[in-house]
C-alpha cells in the first residue's frame, strides 16, 4: 500500500454534529525505534507489546460550521482546558488533512483522560494520538460513500496515529505489533503497524509488564529531539542494522518460547537505546541512579531464583519489568519487596499484554 491509497473519495453524506469515543493503550517495544526520516517513517523496523491497563480514553465531539483557514478545536484533559496540547494537535491535522479532508469543516471538542497518573513519566503520546485518529476514522466511516472494512479501517487509524506519533500507530490492535518494513516479516510497512502474523508460543501469551515509577517528571529529551540526533549520530547505521537483526532472532524464540533468548535480546535492546542517547551529541543520561539500582537488582534475582523475569526500557527513567503469566505471585512479592521502595512516592503500575484499541 501506498499514502495514496488513504486519500478518501469524496464524501456522499454530511454530518451536522455527533461524537465518537475511543479506548486506546499504550505500548512497549521489545525492539525499539530510534531514528526516522521523511514524515514520521522509522528507519528500522520495531515489534512492540500492546498494553492493557495503561490506555487513554478519547471523546471526539464535532459541530459543523463554515469551512474556514485554522482548524477550530479545544483539548480538554480530565475536565480541564489543556492548552498546551493544542500546538501538538495542529500539527497532527496539518499532516493528515489530505487523508481527512473534513478538518476544516467541523468544530472539534476533544475529551480526554489517562488511566495513568499525569505526569507519571508514562508516555501518552502513543495513546492518545491512536485513540483520536480512531474517533476521526470513526466520523469518516459516517461520511464515507463506499464501505470501510475492519482490516482497512484499523490500517488507516495506525497509519493517521504514526503521523501524530510514530509509536501510536502500534497501538491500535495487539498483542503483538510489527511497525517498519522487514524482509523476514511480511506484510510488514513504514506506513502502519500490523499484527504479528507468525507463531508464538504459550509463553509469551499475557506477559506480564509492571510498570516501575522512578521518575515521574517531564521528559527530560523530547522524543522528536531524540530522533534527530540519529541523523549525524556515528553509530547510526550500526544501530538500524542491529535492530532489523534482532527482530530476524526475535521470530524463532517467539515461535519456540525461549525465554533466555528473548531475555538477552529484550535487554541488550533497551541498553542499545540508552547508549544511542550517551553517544549523540549533544549527549544525554536519561537513567537515574535509582533506574541502576532496579536493573542490578533484577539481575541478582534471576541469577539467584532462575526466574524469567527481566527489564526494557523507554527513552527515560522508568523501568518496564517484563515476566510470564505462570510467575506472576513471586515477582510482585520480589517487586514489592526490593523494587518499590526505588519507585518515586513507591509507586508502580501492573500491566499486561492486550489486544488494542476499543469503541466506547
Amino acid at each position: 500500500m501506498t499514502e495514496a491509497n488513504f486519500i478518501p473519495k469524496p464524501y456522499s453524506k454530511t454530518l451536522e454534529n455527533g461524537s465518537a469515543s475511543w479506548q486506546s493503550p499504550s505500548n512497549i517495544a521489545l525492539v525499539k525505534y530510534w531514528g526516522k526520516y521523511g514524515e514520521q517513517l522509522p528507519k528500522n523496523a520495531s515489534i512492540s507489546f500492546t498494553l492493557s491497563n495503561c490506555h487513554t480514553k478519547t471523546r471526539l465531539s464535532f459541530e459543523r460550521i463554515t469551512s474556514t483557514e485554522d482548524f477550530q478545536f479545544e483539548v480538554y484533559l480530565d475536565g480541564k482546558r489543556e492548552e498546551g496540547f493544542e500546538p501538538k494537535i495542529q500539527k497532527f491535522f496539518e499532516r493528515i488533512e489530505t487523508y481527512v479532508p473534513f478538518l476544516r469543516d467541523y468544530k472539534f471538542t476533544i475529551e480526554t483522560t489517562n488511566s495513568f497518573p499525569h505526569s507519571s513519566g508514562i508516555a501518552s503520546s502513543a495513546s492518545g494520538m491512536s485513540a483520536l485518529a480512531l474517533c476521526l476514522l470513526s466520523i469518516e466511516k459516517q461520511l464515507a460513500s463506499e464501505e470501510i472494512s475492519k482490516e482497512f479501517f484499523n490500517k488507516k487509524a495506525s497509519f493517521l496515529a504514526r503521523l501524530g506519533s510514530g509509536s501510536a500507530c502500534r497501538s491500535i490492535e495487539g498483542p503483538l505489533i510489527v511497525w517498519g518494513r522487514h524482509e523476514d516479516i511480511k506484510g510488514s510497512s513504514n506506513l502502519f503497524g500490523t499484527e504479528y502474523s507468525y507463531e508464538v508460543h504459550d509463553n509469551f501469551k499475557n506477559y506480564q509488564d509492571t510498570i516501575l515509577l522512578v521518575d515521574k517528571g517531564e521528559k527530560q529529551v523530547s522524543s522528536t529531539v531524540g530522533h534527530n540526533l540519529m541523523h549525524d549520530h556515528p553509530f547510526s547505521e550500526q544501530r538500524f542494522q542491529q535492530a532489523n537483526d534482532n527482530l530476524s532472532k526475535l521470530i524463532p524464540v517467539l515461535k519456540e518460547g525461549n525465554i533466555s533468548e528473548f531475555i538477552k535480546i529484550v535487554e541488550s535492546e533497551a541498553l542499545s537505546l540508552h547508549a544511542m542517547m550517551m553517544t549523540s551529541m549533544p549527549y544525554f543520561i536519561l537513567m537515574k541512579p535509582n533506574t541502576l539500582e532496579i536493573i542490578n537488582r533484577i539481575w541478582s534475582f534471576r541469577k539467584e531464583t532462575g526466574s524469567n523475569v527481566c527489564f526494557t526500557l523507554d527513552a527515560g527513567a522508568n523501568v518496564h519489568v517484563l515476566y510470564p503469566e505462570t510467575e506472576k505471585e513471586a515477582v510482585s512479592a520480589f517487586i514489592e519487596a526490593n523494587l518499590k521502595p526505588f519507585c518515586k512516592n513507591g509507586e508502580y503500575i501492573h500491566d499486561q499484554t492486550g489486544n488494542g484499541s476499543i469503541p466506547l
